[in-house]
């Protein structure tokens, strides 16, 4: 029998969700066909078995989430030796609902029965000390709210946001799996107010105003529940608000020549290297040359220091069915026009296809939107922490403007950045766009686009 446990798809992700079971018990099951479908804080994503066989138990029920090896599945393999009665392999059968002794999520499915309430097996063949040994793997699990927040197992972003906002992590009730302390948990500490009385400070005499209570649905309305998608974006766009001080500028660009360029080149291109021109990967060319030049933009904040990043991974807003993704061109400064054009086509599709792997989509060092394909001719974009700065890249227009003491149409766009005044000051962001906006108007895409 082989156990099929909650994988480790990133670095910073020590839990997931369970969002969809494609095998039900019984179903037989090919190497490396899809499992289960799995959610994270960063990506969606199915997992493949990593053997054949027959699907015996499924241990964790669809919506719970679970620490990272947690066991979530048993499959028998071909050939694989019957579990032994006398050892309580056999105590019962998956209807029964009876739980294996060593069951891991029993407190998290939420409908698993103990092992105690199974009498398929002989008395005479259920020996004490099996039964005993199964109580520390339980307790090990049960147990683990106990160890204080302070030796739990937390995500980055929740340490980060704790920090930032002084709490007493001992102090914040759980609600994740084993009683883990979420980004939801500190958010709602933040939201209502109590950050400085969870470190200790006096707690306000006057209580808050209650908000009003929300109106119920009526007729004609229809009810949508949030996703989970959606939920995580909600949390990341809430905390980034509140955690930055941000600030806004933006520049007019002139992009007639690269209008021109892309309209002459465009079809040789996508003949030749199977994918469409677009004007983004020209953005991100200048851009990079930007933030290499004024590395305090290419940062992040940690506590009381700056962390100047000598590399550039470029975080790109993506659209798709369930929300908004930002998966990260890695070692964007060392790619010419072309081979941004091919990571931005490659992970935007898979974005779109849900196959992108959490490590894909965390470590971008700057961010850009692209917002002008539908149309914005400016926008503030929410900072993606833990970056210190986003670019807006809006629509190209045609309208009139002064070329020399003359009045002339030309191909324009507003190219616009949302900044933390932690970090940046309003003449380092101007010098920062006053740059991508010279690179733009003045380089030369054709030969790096082999015009």
């Amino acid at each position: 029998m082989t156990s099929i446990q909650m994988p480790q798809l990133g670095e910073t992700i020590v839990e997931g969700t369970i969002l969809k079971w494609l095998k039900r018990e019984g179903d037989s099951v090919d190497r490396d066909e899809p499992l289960f479908e799995i959610s994270t804080d960063k990506v969606d994503t199915e997992v493949p078995s990593p053997v054949a066989g027959t699907v015996r138990k499924i241990l964790v029920d669809e919506g719970t989430t679970v620490p990272v090896g947690t066991a979530l599945m048993e499959i028998d393999e071909p050939g694989a030796a019957a579990p032994d009665a006398a050892s309580g392999g056999a105590a019962s059968s998956p209807a029964s609902g009876a739980a294996p002794t060593t069951e891991p999520a029993s407190e998290t499915s939420g409908g698993a029965a103990s092992s105690e309430g199974s009498s398929a097996a002989p008395p005479a063949a259920a020996p004490v000390a099996p039964a005993a040994a199964s109580a520390p793997a339980a307790e090990a699990v049960a147990t683990v709210p106990d160890r204080g927040p302070r030796s739990q197992i937390l995500s980055p972003l929740v340490r980060r946001l704790a920090k930032e906002h002084d709490l007493d992590l001992a102090q914040i009730p759980g609600t994740g799996s084993g009683g883990r302390i979420t980004k939801a948990d500190v958010m709602a500490v933040i939201s209502s107010g109590e950050a400085r009385a969870t470190a200790g400070a006096a707690a306000p005499t006057i209580a808050p105003a209650q908000p009003m209570p929300a109106p119920s649905a009526g007729i004609g309305d229809e009810v949508v529940p949030v996703s989970h998608i959606r939920r995580a974006i909600a949390e990341h766009m809430l905390a980034s608000t509140q955690g930055t001080a941000r600030a806004w500028t933006m520049v007019e660009v002139n992009v007639d020549h690269l209008v021109k360029l892309r309209e002459r080149v465009k079809d040789a291109f996508q003949e030749r290297y199977g994918i469409k021109i677009t004007y983004l990967p020209m953005v991100v060319r200048a851009t990079v040359d930007a933030l290499l030049e004024y590395p305090d933009v290419n940062a992040r904040l940690d506590g009381e220091n700056i962390v100047r990043h000598r590399f550039v991974n470029m975080g790109i807003a993506v659209s798709y069915d369930a929300g908004l993704i930002v998966p990260v061109v890695k070692g964007a400064d060392g790619m010419n026009t072309i081979g941004v054009a091919r990571s931005i086509a490659d992970l935007a599709a898979r974005a779109r296809a849900h196959q992108l792997q959490p490590d894909e989509v965390q470590g971008a060092t700057f961010t850009i939107t692209n917002p002008g394909p539908y149309g914005s001719v400016a926008s503030v974009p929410i900072i993606n922490q833990p970056n210190v700065g986003i670019l807006s890249f809006d629509a190209i227009v045609k309208r009139p403007v002064v070329i020399d003491d003359a009045i002339a149409i030309r191909s324009m766009v507003n190219i616009s950045m949302s900044w933390d005044h932690r970090v940046i000051d309003g003449e380092l962001a101007t010098r920062f766009l006053a740059r991508v906006k010279q690179n733009l108007e003045s380089w030369d895409f054709a030969e790096d686009l082999g015009a």
